[in-house]
């Protein structure tokens, strides 16, 4: 089905052929050139393993641990756990990287290896490329026998987490557990059950916790799309809840779900958390290029500068770094808050969230009434081995010379307040196609408009 070795990491389906699968082969050969790659900068070195609850997860990680063992490193094993836990517990250990076995938001067949460096950030672009090499064709020397790395295996990261996000300053507890928030949690049978409701608990919430066990048997497609989010949106309005709450299996992309049972928008989980911190800390943001401009329109609005990056996680770390950003993420409802760390995390995201709701003190859609609203129209297109994504978007360039164009990652073309976007997916075999307007109309048309040229040039 597939398997993709990218900067993002090391993404497939479970089964299959080896080579065009994440196979046994493919988890060791990628678990070993990540090893070797520690191996070049350090001599026994030291890894944080965490996994979310897929049905692959415990074979995967069995492979994995092994593998580095095989090689000499030290191994801590922090089991079922979030994308940012592991980020933070890399840090906490002073281990030398870091490994999350998630497939993000893809469906129960996909598993990957998200690959940390020891910072607990995800690894730069060239240190990618260097990994890649090593899994390619690097020389792997294995340890000798009296030499074989050690496991550990490590519980309560999960509570120091939720106890270090109540320690933030921008974060009121008291002024949340006042408010005693109803709140609807759709944790997608994944390792946001473990964490979640014990946050929320702590801030004297009633939670009424739909998929909460984490088998890995997602109930729905896991992405926290609003077509994926129609049972919480019912059950939002049959419990009367002030809100809901929408995570990925492993925890770094967030959503919320209105009173009123509407959307509040992923695309603007970055944005009302943004305006709540600039309205305490003054600077600059941070989004990918295919993130909504209301980022921008609020960044402007508080006296700091907009900056765009392009997609990746990180990507947008490197631009927050450069700019100094105060907060920053992606409009997937990847909320990175730098005063915390450099990661992707939907824990802090939802603590900021309600202290933002606490003093605005009115509804979940009254706060997303009073953000400009922009539309975006998401599409895809599958790629083929005939499809040349360079040259197609070259013959598009030279299309639209006319129009402010980006090309930092893919091609974005401006049209005033709207936007076309298209680039090569990270983490798929497709070209993701994004449109922007305050016009859904608009924002449909500029999509079908930008797929009949390609359809044109593809034929040429």
């Amino acid at each position: 089905m597939a398997l993709i070795k990218s900067i993002s990491g090391i993404r497939g389906t479970i089964g299959g052929s080896v080579g065009d699968n994440l196979t046994a082969q493919d988890i060791v050969s990628s678990a070993a050139g990540y090893g070797a790659w520690l191996l070049k900068q350090k001599d026994h070195p030291k890894v944080v393993i965490g996994r979310d609850a897929r049905i692959s997860g415990e074979l995967v990680n069995s492979l994995v641990i092994s593998t580095l063992r095989m090689l000499g490193i030290h191994v801590i094993d922090l089991g079922l756990s979030t994308t940012p836990t592991v980020e933070i517990a890399v840090v906490e250990e002073a281990a030398d990287g870091g490994i999350i076995l998630t497939a993000s938001h893809n469906p129960k067949e996909w598993n990957a290896l998200k690959l940390l460096n020891q910072r607990g950030e995800f690894i730069s672009a060239q240190d990618g490329r260097d990994l890649l090499e090593m899994i390619h064709g690097g020389q792997i020397k294995y340890a000798a026998v009296d030499k074989l790395g050690t496991l550990e295996e490590k519980g309560g990261y999960i509570d120091k987490h939720i106890q270090q996000i109540l320690a933030l300053p921008l974060v009121t507890v008291e002024a949340i557990q006042q408010k005693k928030f109803k709140i609807v949690v759709d944790c997608v049978n994944s390792t946001g059950s473990l964490i979640l409701p014990k946050l929320l608990t702590a801030l004297d919430c009633q939670v009424v916790l739909l998929n909460g066990d984490p088998t890995g048997d997602f109930a729905h497609n896991p992405e926290p799309l609003p077509k994926n989010l129609t049972s919480l949106s019912k059950v939002v309005l049959e419990t009367k809840s002030d809100l809901g709450i929408a995570v990925d299996p492993d925890v770094d992309r967030l959503a919320f779900v209105c009173e009123d049972g509407e959307m509040f928008g992923e695309e603007y989980t970055l944005v009302a958390i943004a305006d709540y911190i600039l309205q305490h800390k003054k600077g600059n943001t941070v989004s990918n290029l295919s993130s909504t401009r209301a980022l921008r329109d609020v960044t402007e609005k508080h006296g700091g500068t907009y900056h765009a990056a392009a997609v990746g996680e990180v990507n947008v770390v490197e631009k927050m770094k450069a700019c100094n950003a105060v907060i920053g993420g992606e409009g997937n409802g990847g909320v990175i808050y730098p005063s915390y760390h450099y990661g992707r995390d939907a824990v802090v995201g939802i603590a900021l969230f309600l202290s933002h709701l606490a003093a605005f003190g009115n509804t979940v859609s009254r706060l997303r009434s009073t953000y400009p609203s922009y539309t975006i129209s998401k599409n895809k297109l599958q790629l083929t081995p005939d499809i040349n994504i360079e040259v197609l978007l070259a013959k598009l360039q030279d299309k639209y010379q006319n129009y402010p164009l980006n090309t930092i990652d893919g091609l974005k073309i401006e049209f005033d307040k709207d936007w076309i976007h298209l680039r090569k997916s990270n983490t798929e075999p497709i070209i993701r196609i994004y449109t922007e307007s305050n016009s859904q109309t608009v924002a449909s048309n500029l999509a079908r408009k930008i797929q009949m040229d390609i359809q044109e040039i593809l034929k040429e």
